[in-house]
């Protein structure tokens, strides 16, 4: 079954190109109105950052080093995973026209957005490398351990994929899950260590960084970026097999509601 809809996706000429091309198509619109444009897309984390900065930094006396970049890295991480699935909730009611009078595949819809998310992200990454590495003055420089980022990347893609097929496919039958999402995700969002200090974070919640994805992308992240050391492996294969999990679930409900999605939206 999951098989079949992998295949069905990956058959026909030009897959990527399409979807590449759904992607900058997407990300250009996002911003379109704006009288800022694109800028919206770099400007966003930094205005994140300089508000907990001061909340936590001046107000609090938060004495985590480097703490700007500390927060950067956290922060544009787990912004890629909102976008990506509090604004697919919607997806298959929203851009139903595509798979209904075209011959796009419902898995392409997804991916091609979260492509999308993608683009926004690595500018983002770019930024935070010429911060942490130009402007930080507690950085310690940049090293190879910085392309596990890559890998990381792709657990964090894989993981909001399968919470996006998932979130959309119970939309379907109950859309009372937009309004359960947000209130999952703010409370996810505390309990993540995004401007906490790691020691405190697993001394308050011990073993929860193995509990919560989410959780041990971000802290890999801060050691192959800020701490020029390798990832947790341990925790990295927690992280892919949650990714993997829920994927695979998201597969499974797709086939089984995704076929009546434009019936009952």
């Amino acid at each position: 079954m999951i098989l079949r809809i992998v295949n069905d996706w990956l058959s026909g000429s030009n897959k990527l190109e399409r979807l590449w091309l759904l992607a900058k198509i997407e990300f250009k619109l996002r911003y379109y109105e704006n009288k800022l444009g694109l800028f919206w897309a770099l400007l966003k984390p930094i205005m994140d950052v300089g508000i907990y900065y001061i909340v936590f930094k001046i107000i609090l006396s938060t004495d985590i080093p480097a703490f700007a970049s500390y927060l950067f890295i956290g922060l544009i991480l787990w912004n890629f995973f909102m976008e990506s699935t509090s604004g697919t909730i919607q997806i298959l009611n929203t851009k139903k026209y595509l798979y209904e009078y075209s011959n796009m595949n419902k898995l392409e819809i997804y991916t091609s957005t979260l492509l999308s998310n993608s683009i926004g992200f690595f500018f983002n990454l770019i930024m935070f490398l010429v911060f942490y590495n130009v402007f930080e003055t507690e950085s310690i420089g940049m090293s190879s351990y910085n392309f596990w980022i890559i890998p990381l990347f792709v657990n964090l893609f894989i993981l909001s994929l399968g919470m996006s097929l998932i979130l959309s496919c119970i939309y379907i039958i109950a859309k009372d899950i937009t309004q359960i999402w947000q209130v999952f995700t703010s409370l996810l969002f505390f309990l993540s260590p995004i401007f906490y200090k790691l020691s405190v974070f697993k001394e308050a919640l011990p073993s929860f960084d193995y509990a919560n994805p989410i959780a041990g992308i971000i802290i890999n992240a801060r050691y192959v970026m800020m701490g020029n050391t390798a990832p947790n492996y341990e925790l990295m294969i927690w992280d892919f097999g949650y990714a993997i999990f829920l994927l695979f679930g998201g597969l499974i409900l797709l086939n089984k509601l995704g076929a009546k999605a434009a019936e009952k939206l």
